[in-house]
């Protein structure tokens, strides 16, 4: 078996070199140039193979996104706006949903949570005047940081908050690591199993889920960042292909990598360019949360209100 270090659920399935397993339904298709593969786990055994909770992942892959094509940013803000749209419970009445941006600001690989909050139309502040602005709905925000500059578990501060806001829905935006290089930057992945903060970065926190806040969690990620040993392994067989050797054997790579990670650590690796990456994703998302929350709103009018 493959053990691909990957938050994404259809590199997990990839990773497993099978058409298919029990347990796991898998759909892909193409819309608007955008690649969508629906991954749905339905057991616990073929949870514990993928590594994945339980639940639907979404991923959407768009090769352009990387270059800042217009279109790709449009195609992909709408899609994650009707997707999340479809992903979120009823939200009649005078309900709220809670967005949390998780991750460290002052790494730009790892601040895409805060960057997307930055860009959230916010209003639960606005509770008494709800009713005269008819179609806006409550929505709280907040970018608890990371244990390390904090002392606060995360887990921690947004059950909290929810146990305070009572939302009806959380969602929360964090960076993930791929296994694929060239997903770096190019993909979203949405999900509703929750999420655990800093296991794209190999730091283990308490996971997120409706179990722990009272409230369905949907996760919202874009790869930032690939391991180094991941790249190493890559390389590897990509020689072996051009000297015409004899394919690597898999437990030779796994021995290798994790040589490589015993001797240089758990590093990881992100594109020269992030800063505009982070900073293009921030905008994608942060558009599909504001529709998707707002959908009786028009761009003009939420562009109005964040002003």
């Amino acid at each position: 078996m493959n053990s691909y270090r990957t938050d994404l659920a259809v590199e997990a399935f990839d990773g497993q070199g099978q058409s298919a397993l029990p347990g796991v339904d898998v759909n892909r298709w193409e819309e608007g140039g955008v690649t969508l593969t629906e991954v749905i786990v339905s057991d616990d055994e073929a949870a514990g193979l993928l590594g994945k909770p339980m639940g639907r992942y979404l991923t959407l892959e768009c090769g352009p996104l990387r270059r800042r094509d217009p279109d790709a940013r449009a195609a992909m803000g709408n899609l994650l706006a009707e997707e999340l749209g479809r992903m979120l419970p009823e939200m009649d009445g005078d309900v709220c949903a809670m967005v949390v941006g998780l991750g460290n600001r002052q790494i730009t690989p790892d601040a895409l949570g805060p960057a997307v909050i930055e860009r959230t139309l916010v209003t639960r502040h606005l509770s008494d005047q709800l009713s005269a602005l008819p179609g806006l709905r409550s929505v709280a925000a907040i970018a608890p940081g990371v244990m390390g500059v904090t002392g606060i578990e995360t887990m921690d501060a947004v059950a909290r908050l929810a146990e305070l806001v009572k939302p009806v829905a959380v969602i929360c935006i964090d960076s993930l690591a791929a296994r694929d290089s060239a997903r770096v930057g190019a993909t979203i992945q949405l999900t509703d199993t929750g999420i655990q903060p800093g296991a794209g970065v190999g730091n283990h926190r308490r996971a997120l889920t409706q179990e722990a806040v009272g409230a369905p969690v949907i996760a919202i990620g874009m790869p930032t960042v690939i391991h180094a040993a991941t790249l190493a392994r890559d390389a590897f067989e990509w020689l072996n292909r051009q000297n015409g050797d004899t394919p690597a054997d898999e437990a030779a790579l796994n021995d290798m990598e994790r040589s490589l990670l015993s001797a240089a650590g758990d590093m990881i690796v992100t594109p020269r360019e992030i800063d505009a990456l982070i900073q293009d994703a921030a905008g994608i998302i942060a558009a599909a949360l504001n529709r998707a929350l707002q959908p009786d709103l028009s761009d003009a009018e939420i562009a109005a209100l964040m002003d």
